[in-house]
């Protein structure tokens, strides 16, 4: 039986081999088409979504308009009026998580974002991006994140290291907290399934439970494509609003 972290393994597809080399210099892997599987998937919705635009919207369009309601209400909600000219980010960011999420429950499939390499890169570009937006608005008062406002001088030398290290872990937290739950999930699926394997006739029972962790991990995949985004856009408030 295949170990349960198995399927986490990255597998080159079309590796390209330099000539006279003998390790690929570069290889399209299964992570890589589970990426532009996500991308594919969300362009050929959002065609079929406003393909066919009309005051009484049809399936298509209101799974869509829905789907641009809610990320545009958690922009408004959090950052303000003044996010919105990120929204087109935000709204990619999300799509791409979701459905990124969503692609890796299905049999047989690879889920890129339970790879920390892959949440880890989206998160630093991410805390780069609001980094860089903080200065370019505010300049060095942007440095002020780092000092709360009406605090007492004295308590400098304690608050600016504590806020210092709670700023740049955020990358750090942002990219272990997707990347760990899909992975765990997804490992506690396949020894479950094991066992329905293993017990053969006796198999009913953790199937049983399967189903049940499988409707679950839908929804937690789910929630962490939420949490992602909302955290994104929470950190470009920081940015923009400051605190």
């Amino acid at each position: 039986m295949a170990s349960p972290v198995a399927q986490f393994q990255v597998k080159p597809i079309f590796p390209v081999v330099p000539e006279g080399e003998s390790l690929p210099f570069y290889a399209f892997t299964n992570s890589s088409v589970a990426m532009v599987a996500a991308v594919v998937v969300a362009a050929v919705f959002f065609w079929l979504a406003t393909r066919k635009r009309a005051m009484v919207p049809g399936r298509w369009q209101s799974v869509g308009e829905l789907t641009f309601e809610f990320v545009a209400n958690m922009i408004r909600d959090n950052v303000g009026k003044e996010g919105m000219k990120y929204f087109p980010f935000i709204f990619t960011l999300f799509c791409f998580v979701f459905i990124g999420n969503m692609l890796g429950m299905l049999p047989y499939s690879f889920t890129f974002t339970s790879h920390i390499a892959v949440t880890a890169a989206m998160a630093v570009f991410i805390f780069v991006g609001v980094t860089i937006i903080g200065f370019a608005r505010h300049g060095v008062h942007y440095l002020h994140m780092f000092f709360p406002h009406g605090a007492p001088l004295a308590t400098a030398p304690i608050l600016i290291p504590i806020e210092l290290i709670s700023y740049l872990s955020r990358p750090f937290s942002l990219s272990v907290r997707l990347f760990a739950n899909m992975t765990v999930g997804h490992i506690m699926l396949k020894v479950l399934a094991g066992f329905v394997v293993a017990l053969g006739a006796f198999g009913f029972i953790p199937f049983i439970v399967v189903g049940g962790i499988t409707v679950l991990e839908f929804f937690i995949a789910a929630l962490q494509a939420y949490v992602f985004t909302i955290l994104t856009c929470i950190y470009l408030n920081d940015a923009i609003n400051m605190h």
